[in-house]
């Protein structure tokens, strides 16, 4: 039995009225200045002897557990004559309703939402963003139904979600949960812009002031979004909202299904190494549109919100869209070649300093995203999902390019899951191998055991060398001396944040946690520490006196070498016809490179 319209518009209270829905929420943000706001669910008529209700333990983009549930204060449970009902917490985000008859049960909550750089809950005097996952409660029995969001907001904000909009004013509708809690809502004072491209609708959305261009992010993602073809048939959507925080410090970026929230400090917007980092981010974003929100990996279909959702390929969910990213940039013309191969050199370079790639697979990194923490144990003994799926994917595009005489390419790995695994199903190791099969006539079960499920080593140069490229650290490059440390990230500290392993430190005996406090016998400081490093030369035995803990330690350390300078891509002066083929399958572009190797187009 589904409520009528008019018990909807009694319970509603300070609302004036809603639409039909089976799942009915409310919030009311008209006092947002503590953080604060007021939630009501309303759920059709249930039996049985309990009713539970659920609060998310984690959010779609963040593989890892939340306490998002220690947000939510004042829980009640209503009956439908409005009489309250005893419940009991049963787990970290599970409450349970007791019944004694078959009624409709409305639950209300105090929410508070302080957590920006989450990307879950945030409410202040300027604006709210609402991830269902840290906001709105789901009840199991009815998640496919349909839903309805009603807010109450200060007169002045206006109101966007990738949602469809509902009758009244700053409301919204979804046909279930799931496409709920994967379509946030910012509401507040806001830019926004309307633009179009392929035939599909867009808008663009800046919450706080900064230095952005909005004309030159519209055309930039005009452009952008016009690219989607290269790799895939159709979209998934027939409107999208790119969402971007302008801030104060909170950055980071959340895919969702209909649209993104991107977060960068208010002044990071000018500069072109800036600029690329946000436009980087939000091809990153659009493209998981198709890869994890259209298509994803078994083991996260359907998402289950209350536990882990664990698989051995987030590698290519997440790894793969690092990949594609750039790529797309570079089509549109948004990002110039030197671009681009300068983002690559940089991932190849901080891949070969990374001592964990010797240790752990992409596999086994997929699968222990949930409870990946970072600092100086992962770097040696772990790899990141992102960039070494990057790399991983990298390999795979230039073997399958190789084995299908450019006809194939990774892009068609991912247009025939989107083509042939769409959620509600979900692809398997067996399906993407099935693929490369299919499209090379090569079985690829050793590669995938050679560098999927075990670390993956990569010869760069020979790689690259398909594509006609070289790399250099330039004629000016010298040998430099290395430590193999890393200070804390904390301004002024000589506490060693990181100790790579088997580096010179590492086999000199110093460890994570340690303070240098001298070399040779004379004071070190944290701002000239590395400049002091460079006094020396690779071979050379320093005296480091230092604090491991609490007491007085000196070591002897003989530094290790490494070039000086940024490593770089360039073309082969001498590239063949078929290098130049292969680069053009690889990136879409033509060879940009003249006959010194150098880029022809002045950048």
């Amino acid at each position: 039995m589904k409520p009528n319209r008019l018990s909807i518009l009694m319970l509603s209270g300070f609302f004036s009225a809603s639409v039909f829905a089976d799942v009915n929420y409310e919030i009311d943000l008209s006092q947002p200045e503590q953080h604060l706001a007021h939630v009501r669910v309303m759920f059709p008529e249930t039996s049985g002897h309990s009713f539970t209700v659920n609060l998310p333990v984690w959010r779609t983009g963040k593989y890892q557990v939340l306490p998002l549930a220690d947000g939510v204060r004042l829980f009640s449970a209503q009956d439908s004559k409005g009489n309250d009902l005893p419940w009991k917490r049963t787990a970290s985000g599970e409450w349970q309703v007791m019944l004694k008859q078959p009624t409709r049960v409305t639950v209300t909550y105090q929410l508070y939402a302080n957590e920006l750089d989450q990307r879950v809950r945030h409410i202040d005097a300027s604006h709210a963003f609402l991830d269902a996952s840290g906001v709105f409660m789901y009840s199991p029995q009815f998640r496919s139904e349909p839903v309805e969001v009603q807010l109450k907001v200060p007169k002045t904000w206006q109101s966007y979600s990738g949602m469809a909009s509902g009758h009244l004013a700053h409301s919204f509708i979804a046909p279930n949960y799931d496409v709920l809690i994967d379509s946030p809502i910012e509401t507040g004072i806001s830019t926004h812009r309307n633009f179009s491209a392929d035939g599909k609708k867009y808008e663009l959305v800046f919450w706080g002031e900064g230095n952005y261009n909005v004309d030159k992010i519209v055309k930039d993602l005009t452009a952008l979004s016009r690219q989607a073809k290269a790799i895939w048939d159709d979209y998934p959507f027939e409107r999208y909202v790119y969402m971007v925080h302008a801030t104060s410090g909170a950055s980071g970026a959340t895919e969702h299904l209909n649209s993104t929230i991107i977060q960068l400090p208010r002044f990071s917007f000018r500069e072109r190494r800036d600029y690329l980092r946000f436009i980087s981010t939000a091809s990153h974003e659009f493209i998981h549109t198709w890869n994890v929100k259209a298509y994803r990996p078994d083991g996260l279909v359907p998402y289950d919100y209350q536990h882990e959702n664990m698989t051995e390929l987030l590698w290519m969910a997440e790894g793969s869209t690092s990949y594609f990213q750039g790529q797309l940039l570079l089509r549109a013309g948004v990002m110039t070649p030197k671009e681009f191969l300068d983002d690559l050199a940089k991932r190849i370079e901080k891949n070969q300093l990374n001592p964990g790639r010797e240790t752990q697979s992409v596999a086994e990194a997929s699968a222990g995203q949930w409870t990946s923490t970072g600092g100086d144990y992962a770097i040696n003994h772990s790899v990141n999902i992102y960039s070494e799926g990057y790399l991983t994917s990298l390999a795979l595009d230039f073997s399958l390019l190789e084995d299908s005489k450019l006809k194939h390419s990774y892009r068609d790995v991912h247009r025939r899951l989107y083509q042939n695994h769409r959620v509600p199903k979900g692809y398997t190791i067996n399906d993407v191998q099935q693929i490369l099969k299919d499209l090379s006539g090569k079985d690829y079960t050793p590669w995938w055991h050679a560098n999927v499920n075990r670390p993956i080593s990569l010869d760069y140069p020979d790689l690259l060398a398909q594509a006609g490229l070289v790399m250099s650290y330039g004629k000016d490059s010298k040998a430099e001396a290395f430590a193999g440390m890393t200070l804390s990230s904390k301004y002024g500290s000589l506490v060693l944040d990181q100790v790579l392993r088997n580096g010179p430190a590492w086999q000199a005996g110093i460890v994570a946690g340690d303070e240098v406090l001298a070399i040779n016998g004379l004071k070190v400081t944290a701002t000239g520490f590395n400049k002091r490093i460079k006094d020396f030369n690779a071979g050379d035995s320093i005296e480091v006196t230092l604090f491991s803990n609490d007491k007085i330690k000196q070591v002897t350390l003989k530094l290790g070498e490494q070039q000086s300078g940024m490593l770089m891509l360039k073309g082969n002066a001498n590239a063949t016809k078929q290098q130049k083929a292969f680069f053009k399958a690889w990136l879409g572009i033509e060879w940009p490179f003249d006959n010194r190797g150098e880029l022809a187009v002045k950048i």
